[in-house]
Protein backbone atom coordinates (compact mmCIF):
# COMPACT_ATOMS: atom_id res chain seq x y z
CA UNK A 1 0.00 0.00 0.00
CA UNK A 2 0.86 3.76 -0.61
CA UNK A 3 1.03 5.60 2.49
CA UNK A 4 -2.03 8.94 1.93
CA UNK A 5 -0.04 12.05 2.91
CA UNK A 6 -1.94 14.66 0.85
CA UNK A 7 -6.02 14.96 1.26
CA UNK A 8 -8.56 17.94 0.04
CA UNK A 9 -10.53 17.46 2.79
CA UNK A 10 -9.88 21.23 3.92
CA UNK A 11 -10.27 22.97 0.88
CA UNK A 12 -13.37 23.92 -0.89
CA UNK A 13 -14.48 20.88 -3.08
CA UNK A 14 -15.68 23.04 -5.90
CA UNK A 15 -12.25 25.06 -6.25
CA UNK A 16 -10.10 21.64 -5.70
CA UNK A 17 -11.82 19.56 -8.21
CA UNK A 18 -11.35 22.72 -10.91
CA UNK A 19 -7.96 22.96 -10.21
CA UNK A 20 -7.26 19.28 -10.18
CA UNK A 21 -8.92 19.15 -13.90
CA UNK A 22 -7.04 22.12 -15.07
CA UNK A 23 -3.46 20.06 -14.21
CA UNK A 24 -5.00 17.08 -15.75
CA UNK A 25 -5.96 18.35 -18.91
CA UNK A 26 -2.18 20.92 -18.66
CA UNK A 27 -0.66 17.65 -18.01
CA UNK A 28 -1.30 15.34 -21.10
CA UNK A 29 -1.24 18.38 -23.49
CA UNK A 30 2.34 18.36 -22.05
CA UNK A 31 3.09 14.58 -22.68
CA UNK A 32 5.40 13.92 -26.08
CA UNK A 33 3.53 13.12 -28.87
CA UNK A 34 4.70 9.40 -30.05
CA UNK A 35 5.59 8.48 -33.62
CA UNK A 36 3.88 5.60 -34.45
CA UNK A 37 7.33 3.43 -35.05
CA UNK A 38 8.53 4.54 -32.41
CA UNK A 39 8.42 3.73 -27.88
CA UNK A 40 6.84 5.97 -25.42
CA UNK A 41 9.25 8.20 -24.14
CA UNK A 42 7.27 9.83 -21.54
CA UNK A 43 6.95 8.56 -18.32
CA UNK A 44 3.55 7.51 -16.98
CA UNK A 45 3.06 9.56 -14.10
CA UNK A 46 0.42 8.12 -11.45
CA UNK A 47 -1.25 9.74 -8.36
CA UNK A 48 -4.36 10.03 -6.11
CA UNK A 49 -6.47 7.46 -3.81
CA UNK A 50 -6.68 3.97 -5.01
CA UNK A 51 -4.40 3.99 -8.32
CA UNK A 52 -3.92 0.33 -9.13
CA UNK A 53 -1.45 -1.87 -11.08
CA UNK A 54 -2.53 -5.28 -11.78
CA UNK A 55 -2.32 -8.52 -14.13
CA UNK A 56 -5.08 -9.40 -16.37
CA UNK A 57 -5.00 -12.22 -18.78
CA UNK A 58 -1.07 -11.43 -19.45
CA UNK A 59 -1.60 -7.43 -19.81
CA UNK A 60 -0.54 -4.48 -17.47
CA UNK A 61 -3.66 -3.06 -16.74
CA UNK A 62 -3.36 0.65 -14.33
CA UNK A 63 -6.08 2.49 -13.06
CA UNK A 64 -4.93 5.98 -12.17
CA UNK A 65 -6.38 7.19 -8.09
CA UNK A 66 -8.62 9.80 -7.56
CA UNK A 67 -7.51 13.29 -6.32
CA UNK A 68 -11.16 15.15 -6.47
CA UNK A 69 -15.19 14.39 -7.10
CA UNK A 70 -16.11 14.30 -9.50
CA UNK A 71 -12.88 12.71 -11.88
CA UNK A 72 -13.47 10.71 -14.99
CA UNK A 73 -10.95 7.84 -13.86
CA UNK A 74 -8.55 7.36 -16.57
CA UNK A 75 -6.63 3.74 -17.23
CA UNK A 76 -4.40 2.03 -19.26
CA UNK A 77 -3.59 -1.36 -20.40
CA UNK A 78 -0.19 -2.58 -22.03
CA UNK A 79 0.68 -5.67 -23.80
CA UNK A 80 4.02 -7.05 -23.47
CA UNK A 81 5.99 -5.35 -26.45
CA UNK A 82 3.83 -2.44 -26.95
CA UNK A 83 5.86 0.03 -28.42
CA UNK A 84 3.06 2.45 -26.18
CA UNK A 85 4.26 1.23 -23.03
CA UNK A 86 6.44 3.81 -20.75
CA UNK A 87 10.25 3.04 -20.01
CA UNK A 88 9.26 4.80 -16.66
CA UNK A 89 6.46 4.85 -14.34
CA UNK A 90 6.33 7.33 -11.52
CA UNK A 91 4.22 6.99 -8.24
CA UNK A 92 3.45 10.25 -6.58
CA UNK A 93 1.85 9.61 -3.07
CA UNK A 94 -1.51 8.88 -3.09
CA UNK A 95 -2.54 5.41 -1.83
CA UNK A 96 -2.97 2.08 -3.87
CA UNK A 97 -1.73 -1.31 -4.77
CA UNK A 98 0.89 -3.45 -7.04
CA UNK A 99 1.37 -7.15 -6.79
CA UNK A 100 4.64 -9.30 -7.34
CA UNK A 101 3.35 -10.69 -11.18
CA UNK A 102 2.91 -6.55 -12.01
CA UNK A 103 6.93 -6.50 -10.66
CA UNK A 104 8.02 -9.50 -12.34
CA UNK A 105 5.77 -8.29 -15.66
CA UNK A 106 8.07 -4.60 -15.66
CA UNK A 107 11.40 -6.69 -15.04
CA UNK A 108 10.56 -8.72 -18.36
CA UNK A 109 9.44 -5.57 -20.26
CA UNK A 110 12.35 -3.66 -18.84
CA UNK A 111 9.84 -0.99 -17.00
CA UNK A 112 11.25 1.37 -14.55
CA UNK A 113 9.39 2.36 -11.37
CA UNK A 114 9.93 4.89 -8.93
CA UNK A 115 7.79 5.98 -6.00
CA UNK A 116 7.97 9.86 -4.55
CA UNK A 117 6.37 10.63 -1.42
CA UNK A 118 4.29 14.23 -0.78
CA UNK A 119 7.35 15.54 0.82
CA UNK A 120 9.55 15.32 -1.99
CA UNK A 121 11.89 12.46 -0.89
CA UNK A 122 12.25 9.49 -3.30
CA UNK A 123 11.17 6.31 -1.31
CA UNK A 124 11.51 3.58 -4.00
CA UNK A 125 13.39 2.82 -7.71
CA UNK A 126 13.27 -0.59 -9.43
CA UNK A 127 14.92 -0.14 -12.38
CA UNK A 128 13.36 -2.18 -15.47
CA UNK A 129 16.51 -3.76 -16.66
CA UNK A 130 17.86 -5.02 -12.59
CA UNK A 131 21.51 -4.38 -11.81
CA UNK A 132 23.83 -5.76 -13.97
CA UNK A 133 27.38 -4.96 -12.91
CA UNK A 134 29.56 -2.93 -15.62
CA UNK A 135 33.42 -4.38 -14.15
CA UNK A 136 34.75 -1.31 -16.21
CA UNK A 137 32.36 1.55 -14.35
CA UNK A 138 32.57 -0.21 -11.22
CA UNK A 139 36.47 -0.48 -10.90
CA UNK A 140 36.10 3.41 -12.05
CA UNK A 141 33.84 4.22 -9.50
CA UNK A 142 35.52 2.63 -6.65
CA UNK A 143 38.76 3.67 -7.57
CA UNK A 144 38.13 7.39 -7.54
CA UNK A 145 35.86 6.95 -4.13
CA UNK A 146 39.10 5.73 -2.41
CA UNK A 147 41.59 8.02 -4.12
CA UNK A 148 41.50 11.53 -2.42
CA UNK A 149 43.56 13.27 -5.60
CA UNK A 150 41.05 11.98 -8.25
CA UNK A 151 37.97 12.83 -5.88
CA UNK A 152 38.50 16.00 -5.49
CA UNK A 153 39.25 16.24 -9.20
CA UNK A 154 35.80 14.96 -9.95
CA UNK A 155 34.00 17.00 -7.67
CA UNK A 156 35.11 20.28 -8.77
CA UNK A 157 34.32 19.18 -12.37
CA UNK A 158 31.09 17.97 -11.23
CA UNK A 159 30.04 21.77 -9.68
CA UNK A 160 32.18 23.58 -12.55
CA UNK A 161 29.67 22.43 -14.48
CA UNK A 162 26.95 23.46 -12.18
CA UNK A 163 28.58 26.92 -12.24
CA UNK A 164 28.12 26.41 -15.79
CA UNK A 165 24.78 25.92 -16.32
CA UNK A 166 23.91 28.42 -13.47
CA UNK A 167 24.95 31.28 -15.83
CA UNK A 168 22.39 29.89 -17.93
CA UNK A 169 19.67 29.55 -16.00
CA UNK A 170 20.15 32.94 -15.08
CA UNK A 171 20.57 34.63 -18.11
CA UNK A 172 17.36 32.97 -19.51
CA UNK A 173 15.54 33.69 -16.82
CA UNK A 174 16.94 36.81 -14.68
CA UNK A 175 18.66 38.21 -17.64
CA UNK A 176 17.62 42.03 -16.84
CA UNK A 177 16.74 41.55 -13.26
CA UNK A 178 18.63 43.30 -10.39
CA UNK A 179 20.59 40.71 -8.88
CA UNK A 180 21.50 38.67 -12.41
CA UNK A 181 24.54 40.48 -12.91
CA UNK A 182 26.35 39.88 -9.48
CA UNK A 183 24.92 36.44 -10.25
CA UNK A 184 26.45 35.46 -13.31
CA UNK A 185 29.92 37.12 -12.07
CA UNK A 186 30.39 34.80 -9.10
CA UNK A 187 28.98 31.46 -11.19
CA UNK A 188 31.68 32.47 -13.45
CA UNK A 189 34.27 32.78 -10.77
CA UNK A 190 33.45 29.83 -9.33
CA UNK A 191 33.35 27.69 -12.35
CA UNK A 192 37.02 29.44 -13.00
CA UNK A 193 38.45 29.10 -9.99
CA UNK A 194 37.53 25.26 -9.85
CA UNK A 195 39.02 24.49 -12.74
CA UNK A 196 42.20 26.43 -12.28
CA UNK A 197 42.72 27.05 -8.69
CA UNK A 198 44.63 23.79 -6.92
CA UNK A 199 41.68 22.70 -4.45
CA UNK A 200 43.41 21.05 -1.08
CA UNK A 201 39.91 20.01 0.31
CA UNK A 202 36.44 19.17 -0.21
CA UNK A 203 35.44 22.10 2.20
CA UNK A 204 37.38 24.36 -0.62
CA UNK A 205 34.76 23.18 -3.38
CA UNK A 206 31.61 23.74 -1.06
CA UNK A 207 32.87 27.26 0.01
CA UNK A 208 33.16 28.09 -3.60
CA UNK A 209 29.89 26.60 -4.22
CA UNK A 210 28.42 28.13 -1.38
CA UNK A 211 29.74 32.08 -2.78
CA UNK A 212 28.10 31.28 -5.81
CA UNK A 213 24.71 29.74 -4.54
CA UNK A 214 23.75 32.97 -2.59
CA UNK A 215 24.37 35.07 -4.86
CA UNK A 216 22.47 33.04 -7.68
CA UNK A 217 18.80 32.26 -5.19
CA UNK A 218 19.30 36.54 -4.47
CA UNK A 219 18.46 36.83 -8.47
CA UNK A 220 14.99 35.15 -7.77
CA UNK A 221 13.62 37.89 -5.53
CA UNK A 222 11.98 39.49 -8.22
CA UNK A 223 9.92 36.70 -8.75
CA UNK A 224 6.37 37.31 -8.36
CA UNK A 225 3.99 34.30 -8.58
CA UNK A 226 0.43 34.93 -10.39
CA UNK A 227 -2.97 33.81 -8.13
CA UNK A 228 -6.38 33.23 -9.59
CA UNK A 229 -9.89 32.62 -7.60
CA UNK A 230 -7.91 34.48 -4.92
CA UNK A 231 -11.58 35.35 -3.79
CA UNK A 232 -12.59 31.95 -3.36
CA UNK A 233 -9.14 30.81 -2.65
CA UNK A 234 -6.56 33.23 -1.21
CA UNK A 235 -3.32 32.23 -0.61
CA UNK A 236 -0.52 33.67 2.10
CA UNK A 237 0.70 36.77 1.05
CA UNK A 238 4.02 35.15 1.46
CA UNK A 239 3.60 33.26 -1.31
CA UNK A 240 3.11 35.90 -3.43
CA UNK A 241 6.93 37.02 -4.27
CA UNK A 242 9.83 35.03 -3.36
CA UNK A 243 12.66 35.67 -0.87
CA UNK A 244 14.89 32.48 -0.56
CA UNK A 245 15.63 28.58 -1.41
CA UNK A 246 15.58 27.95 2.72
CA UNK A 247 12.23 27.24 4.24
CA UNK A 248 11.56 29.40 7.26
CA UNK A 249 10.34 26.33 8.80
CA UNK A 250 13.92 24.59 10.35
CA UNK A 251 15.38 27.09 12.89
CA UNK A 252 18.58 29.22 12.86
CA UNK A 253 20.13 27.14 9.91
CA UNK A 254 18.53 27.57 6.52
CA UNK A 255 17.70 24.58 5.01
CA UNK A 256 15.66 23.43 2.06
CA UNK A 257 13.70 20.99 3.62
CA UNK A 258 10.09 21.28 5.01
CA UNK A 259 9.21 23.96 2.26
CA UNK A 260 7.47 27.11 3.10
CA UNK A 261 6.92 28.23 -0.61
CA UNK A 262 5.21 27.04 -3.50
CA UNK A 263 8.26 27.59 -5.61
CA UNK A 264 10.39 25.74 -3.10
CA UNK A 265 7.94 22.65 -3.02
CA UNK A 266 7.99 22.42 -6.40
CA UNK A 267 11.74 22.49 -6.92
CA UNK A 268 11.69 19.53 -4.04
CA UNK A 269 9.00 17.64 -6.11
CA UNK A 270 10.94 18.20 -9.51
CA UNK A 271 14.44 17.12 -8.06
CA UNK A 272 12.89 13.90 -6.53
CA UNK A 273 11.95 13.27 -9.61
CA UNK A 274 14.92 13.82 -11.61
CA UNK A 275 17.15 11.79 -8.96
CA UNK A 276 14.78 8.83 -9.60
CA UNK A 277 15.59 9.44 -13.02
CA UNK A 278 19.43 9.12 -12.85
CA UNK A 279 19.17 6.06 -10.39
CA UNK A 280 17.61 4.15 -13.44
CA UNK A 281 19.98 5.39 -15.85
CA UNK A 282 23.19 4.75 -13.13
CA UNK A 283 21.99 1.05 -12.15
CA UNK A 284 21.04 0.47 -16.04
CA UNK A 285 24.62 1.64 -17.00
CA UNK A 286 25.95 -0.85 -14.46
CA UNK A 287 26.95 1.60 -11.73
CA UNK A 288 26.70 1.43 -8.09
CA UNK A 289 24.18 4.21 -7.25
CA UNK A 290 25.29 3.92 -3.22
CA UNK A 291 28.78 4.86 -4.23
CA UNK A 292 29.16 7.97 -3.62
CA UNK A 293 32.34 10.25 -4.45
CA UNK A 294 31.50 13.69 -3.84
CA UNK A 295 28.57 12.86 -1.34
CA UNK A 296 29.67 10.71 1.03
CA UNK A 297 27.81 6.55 0.86
CA UNK A 298 25.79 5.58 3.32
CA UNK A 299 23.05 3.07 3.76
CA UNK A 300 20.09 2.84 2.21
CA UNK A 301 21.02 6.19 0.40
CA UNK A 302 21.91 7.44 -3.63
CA UNK A 303 25.24 9.56 -2.69
CA UNK A 304 25.98 8.66 -6.37
CA UNK A 305 22.85 9.87 -7.73
CA UNK A 306 23.36 13.01 -6.06
CA UNK A 307 26.93 13.59 -7.11
CA UNK A 308 25.52 12.94 -10.94
CA UNK A 309 22.39 15.62 -9.86
CA UNK A 310 24.35 18.38 -9.17
CA UNK A 311 24.98 20.08 -12.53
CA UNK A 312 21.27 19.01 -13.25
CA UNK A 313 19.68 21.17 -10.61
CA UNK A 314 19.79 24.59 -12.71
CA UNK A 315 18.43 22.78 -15.52
CA UNK A 316 15.49 21.54 -13.19
CA UNK A 317 15.38 25.34 -11.55
CA UNK A 318 15.05 26.71 -15.22
CA UNK A 319 12.29 24.30 -16.57
CA UNK A 320 10.63 25.20 -12.96
CA UNK A 321 10.90 28.71 -13.07
CA UNK A 322 9.74 28.89 -16.37
CA UNK A 323 6.61 26.78 -15.20
CA UNK A 324 5.75 28.53 -12.57
CA UNK A 325 6.21 32.39 -14.02
CA UNK A 326 4.02 31.33 -17.10
CA UNK A 327 0.69 29.63 -15.09
CA UNK A 328 -1.79 31.48 -12.86
CA UNK A 329 -1.71 29.17 -9.77
CA UNK A 330 -5.00 29.29 -7.24
CA UNK A 331 -4.33 28.62 -2.89
CA UNK A 332 -5.98 25.14 -3.55
CA UNK A 333 -2.92 24.18 -5.86
CA UNK A 334 -0.88 23.66 -3.08
CA UNK A 335 -1.64 21.84 0.75
CA UNK A 336 -0.96 23.90 3.54
CA UNK A 337 -0.01 21.88 6.34
CA UNK A 338 -0.83 22.82 10.07
CA UNK A 339 2.82 23.08 10.54
CA UNK A 340 2.76 25.65 7.74
CA UNK A 341 4.84 22.98 5.41
CA UNK A 342 3.53 23.85 1.79
CA UNK A 343 2.73 20.68 -0.43
CA UNK A 344 1.52 20.34 -3.92
CA UNK A 345 -2.07 19.25 -4.86
CA UNK A 346 -1.80 15.35 -6.38
CA UNK A 347 -2.47 17.13 -10.00
CA UNK A 348 -0.34 19.82 -9.62
CA UNK A 349 2.33 17.35 -8.52
CA UNK A 350 1.84 15.42 -11.38
CA UNK A 351 2.07 18.01 -13.57
CA UNK A 352 5.69 19.00 -11.86
CA UNK A 353 6.60 15.60 -12.72
CA UNK A 354 5.35 15.94 -16.42
CA UNK A 355 7.47 19.04 -16.98
CA UNK A 356 10.79 17.23 -15.52
CA UNK A 357 10.32 14.12 -17.22
CA UNK A 358 9.53 15.76 -20.40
Amino acid sequence: MFEQAISPADHSSDEWAIRSEYWMTESRKSQRKRLTRERNSNALILTGQGTSLRIESGALVIKQGFSHYPQQRESHRYFKGDLALPRIIILLDGSGSLSFDVLNWLGEQGVALARIKADGDVAVVASGAGFTANPDNLRWQYATQKDGAARLAFAADLIARKMDSSVETIEGQFGQGRFAGTAIAKAKEAAKRLRTQAISDMNDIRAIEGESAAAYFAAWVDIEMQWTAAARYPAPDQWRTYRSRSSTLTGRKPRNWKASHPINAMLNYAYAVKAARLQIQAVADGFDPNAGIMHHSRPDFPAYVYDLIEPERPKVDAAILSFAKSRKFSGADFVLRKDGVCRLSPQLARMVATVISA
